[in-house]
């Protein structure tokens, strides 16, 4: 998917020199995070948000320091806090530099760079015009739409266990040939060791994403590489829990008895 699929292509802006309280009312009135900031004859050239908006005199939240700590501190610094907590315009307050994409831009390309700069929303741009926003709510709804398109799975339990297993097969943290795997109407389980409690876990999600199972028991046992302690699985003692018996299962008597 690209960032012309998912994107918001509403967009709300707001001038630079436009005041404080506009630019609240704004972001209130369309239940939105955040605005690019739209210069007219030069595009976009900010972006403020909510964020811009937690250290303000008017509520008592302004960045405060000791009187003795004060010396300390670069006057630019202190005067940098004051205009950020007393300022009255929008370009005061503003984030300048500001991460864009394309509308063809693919969306793990979005993701990189959301996280790479810690950002909430990225202004998707066609030339210098804003023509849309994509956030980390546009991201949710893409997901929830791909949810809804899951593909049927296959009828048979056989044909669940290749899929299982062709996953597993497929991921180099999965040690595939200390698993197995077992499939009775529909519900999948996990058998063998693995070398970290993680292993265990992705095993786990890669059955439950397979189309066609209904539940996923693991009894996958985790084996602590230095001191050679196996740990079972909590599927295992949670269920052993919910029956409340002590009595060992049939392979253990015999092992027992053996």
């Amino acid at each position: 998917m690209k960032a012309k699929d998912v994107m918001t292509r509403n967009v709300i802006s707001i001038a630079p020199q436009a005041s404080i309280l506009e630019a609240v009312r704004l972001m209130l009135e369309n239940k939105v995070s955040g605005l690019p900031v739209v210069a007219e004859g030069r595009g976009l050239v900010g972006v403020v948000t909510e964020g811009d908006f937690l250290r303000r005199a008017e509520i008592g939240t302004e960045r405060k320091h000791p009187h003795w700590l004060e010396f300390l501190i670069r006057p630019g610094r202190l005067a940098h806090d004051y205009v950020y907590s007393h300022a009255r315009r929008v370009e005061e307050v503003m984030t300048y530099e500001v991460e864009t994409v394309s509308e063809d831009a693919e969306l793990d390309a979005v993701v990189k760079l959301m996280e790479k700069h810690r950002i909430k929303r990225i202004p998707v741009m066609r030339g210098d015009e804003v023509v849309g926003i994509i956030s980390r709510a546009n991201l949710l709804h893409a997901l929830a739409s791909v949810a809804r398109e899951i593909p049927q799975g296959p009828e048979t339990d056989e044909s669940i266990r290749d899929l299982v297993l062709a996953e597993l097969a497929r991921q180099t943290w999965a040690p595939s040939q200390m698993i197995n795997v077992t499939v009775r109407n529909g519900v999948v389980e996990l058998w063998g060791t693995v070398l970290s409690p993680e292993q265990r876990d992705a095993a786990r999600v890669a059955a439950e994403n397979v189309p066609g199972v209904k539940a996923v028991k693991s009894h996958i046992a985790w084996v602590e590489p230095m001191s050679c302690i196996a740990f079972p699985d909590p599927d295992d003692e949670s269920s052993e829990r919910s029956v409340g018996s002590t009595t060992p299962p049939a392979d253990e008597k015999r092992v027992m008895n053996g």
